[in-house]
């Protein structure tokens, strides 16, 4: 089985931590293809970020269909192009945020959201809301940490994070964490051992998902809003690009 992973940002360090995190938890016949897209932000941090990332990250969806990918899976926590990328794609399209979501309330009645900035607080609060998980979700927090921080393996930036764990515990009476960014991949496991409860990461949540369903021989639907797109001309920087 061959799984497409893309992380809608151009940093490829991300790409690798994100990578491994999938390779983890995957099945031993499961080969893990990550890409990254030459063009777009160098992380995303909000609706304006996000719509600089669709282009490029379709682009990758694209050439991995064309490659044999049996499903994809999207690494941005905010679900960066995951209708869009639903539509194009002949394999299935999972992203990290709502395969969290869904591994959480599955282990838990009630979960907290622990992200990076402010700014994607309402972004994550709009999906939970579509996704009809928003009940489930005591509440979205943020470390107000920098996604590049991440990278650095920043102390600050960790301490940051698990004093919101700590806080959602205390105040939402929270009974698991979901980590709202893929760049927290690799914390999920200390942080989990630290606090005493579940902690979610969205990538190794993805990953067994995916596979299931590529086992059970389940594709996105057509009748409806995943219908694959009518052939037209598209002008200026994406005139190249046709799903």
């Amino acid at each position: 089985m061959r799984l497409h992973i893309v992380n809608p940002n151009t940093t490829a360090a991300m790409t690798a931590k994100i990578a491994a995190a999938a390779r983890a938890v995957a099945l031993p016949d499961t080969l893990i293809d990550a890409r990254q897209p030459t063009m777009g932000p160098v992380s995303i941090e909000g609706f304006y970020d996000e719509a600089f990332a669709v282009p490029g990250m379709l682009g990758c969806i694209r050439d991995a269909d064309r490659d044999g990918a049996d499903a994809h899976i999207i690494a941005c926590f905010d679900d960066t192009g995951l209708d869009a990328a639903r539509a194009i794609a002949k394999a299935p399209v999972i992203g990290i945020g709502e395969a969290a979501f869904h591994m959480a309330s599955l282990i838990a009645v009630r979960f907290s959201v622990v992200t990076t900035l402010g700014v994607s607080i309402v972004p994550i609060e709009h999906n939970l809301r579509k996704y009809g998980l928003a009940e489930r979700c005591a509440r979205v927090r943020a470390a107000e940490v920098p996604v590049l921080a991440l990278e650095e393996r920043n102390a600050d930036a960790l301490g940051k994070i698990s004093s919101e764990i700590t806080a959602a515990i205390r105040e939402d009476r929270t009974e698991a964490i979901v980590l709202g960014c893929a760049g927290m991949a690799d914390l999920a496991g200390e942080l989990a051992t630290k606090h005493g409860l579940p902690v979610v990461d969205g990538v190794a949540a993805a990953v067994p998902l995916a596979e299931a369903l590529v086992r059970l021989g389940l594709t996105t639907s057509r009748l409806g809003p995943y219908a694959a797109p009518r052939a037209k001309t598209y002008s200026g920087p994406f005139g190249g690009f046709q799903p």
